[in-house]
């Protein structure tokens, strides 16, 4: 296990910055989800550890060892990529153990590591077949048995479920974490599903363009997001957030101290959201009925509103219905910057 610590690390790209600042650590045996939108910077930097790119400032260290300016190979590292990256003329057995081959790893070790992969994974009956012959759940489990074998303390994953249907991706969500841990690697997972983030994760950094949004435990950015755009990202459906005064005369209850109603916004996730005779009046816009619980799109003045609601409701749209919640189930942001207000 190794303990992988980035400070002030920058990529820029012909004069544009990629990835700005970046400093988290992962600790020895932890698995953490780099987590944000296309665009803002996860996988450049889940590049730059690798040493597939070249940071343009900052370290990187791996193990207590700088290896910022160091050879992919010299890190320590091992990457599962997107589309996984078989070679297609290989079969399972060759391509798994390739980069062994290619190290001079003494074919005894090769074997008995290969029979260890293929025994967690559950290989065995598939080493001899081309990568065009497999499910994509297979090819996933291939790519995996790829970076076992290679024994390395650390594993970067680059959206490796990204190609997979949904039930899938769930089943191997759970491979994977359950794999981390039998094996007791630090790993670094990048993800744009903040639901793979949040189930899979020991912490999680949340990134917008280029920079650390928040990092944390998934509990830390579910129950206390630093911004709106962490309270929005992390959570489904998103965290409703309105400016306070749309909540007319029942604003004055939710005022934080030394405020002004004009300057705050307030938060509230749909699941702590119930419907109330005495609430906040609301206007249904549509319902969606999901079997355990239903979806209520609603208006609260001219903002948009959303409610989770175990079961099924009768309200249709047009509806007027009450809304309530618990204070400590409110969050306050400053509209102008976007962020949190102890």
């Amino acid at each position: 296990m190794a303990e992988v610590e980035l400070s002030g690390v920058t990529k820029a790209f012909s004069g544009q910055t990629a990835v700005n600042d970046v400093s988290f650590s992962v600790a020895a045996g932890h698995l953490v989800a780099l987590l944000g939108p296309s665009g803002c910077g996860k996988s450049t930097t889940l590049r730059l550890i690798a040493g597939l790119e070249q940071s343009t400032a900052g370290t990187i260290t791996i193990a207590a060892r700088d290896v910022t300016h160091a050879a992919p190979a010299e890190r320590g590292v091992s990457m599962v990529f997107q589309n996984y990256a078989l070679f297609p003329h290989l079969s399972v057995e060759q391509n798994i153990l390739f980069g062994l081959e290619v190290r001079k790893v003494p074919k005894a070790e090769r074997v008995a590591r290969l029979q260890r992969a293929v025994g967690i994974l559950g290989l065995d009956q598939l080493l001899h077949r081309k990568p065009s012959q497999l499910s994509g759940g297979q090819q996933q489990r291939v790519a995996l048995g790829r970076a076992i074998v290679a024994e390395t303390p650390v594993c970067l994953m680059d959206e490796p479920l990204s190609n997979l249907d949904a039930q899938l991706r769930l089943d191997m969500r759970r491979e994977i974490r359950a794999l981390q841990r039998r094996l007791g690697v630090t790993m670094i997972y990048v993800t744009h599903d903040q639901v793979e983030a949040m189930t899979m994760a020991d912490r999680i950094v949340l990134m917008r363009a280029g920079h650390v949004e928040q990092h944390g435990t998934p509990e830390d950015l579910y129950n206390r997001p630093a911004t709106v755009f962490t309270a929005r990202f992390v959570g489904t459906p998103p965290m409703n957030v309105l400016p306070l005064a749309a909540l007319g005369a029942a604003a004055a209850r939710f005022v934080p101290t030394g405020r002004d109603i004009g300057s705050v916004s307030l938060g509230v996730r749909p699941e702590h959201v119930r419907l109330s005779d005495q609430g906040i009046h609301a206007t249904v816009t549509a319902v969606e009925y999901l079997g355990a619980d239903s979806l209520i799109d609603a208006r609260v003045g001219e903002a948009g509103f959303v409610i989770r609601v175990p079961g099924k409701v009768a309200a249709g749209e047009g509806a007027t219905i009450g809304l309530d919640w618990d204070l400590a189930d409110t969050h306050h942001f400053d509209t102008a910057s976007g962020r949190r207000i102890a």
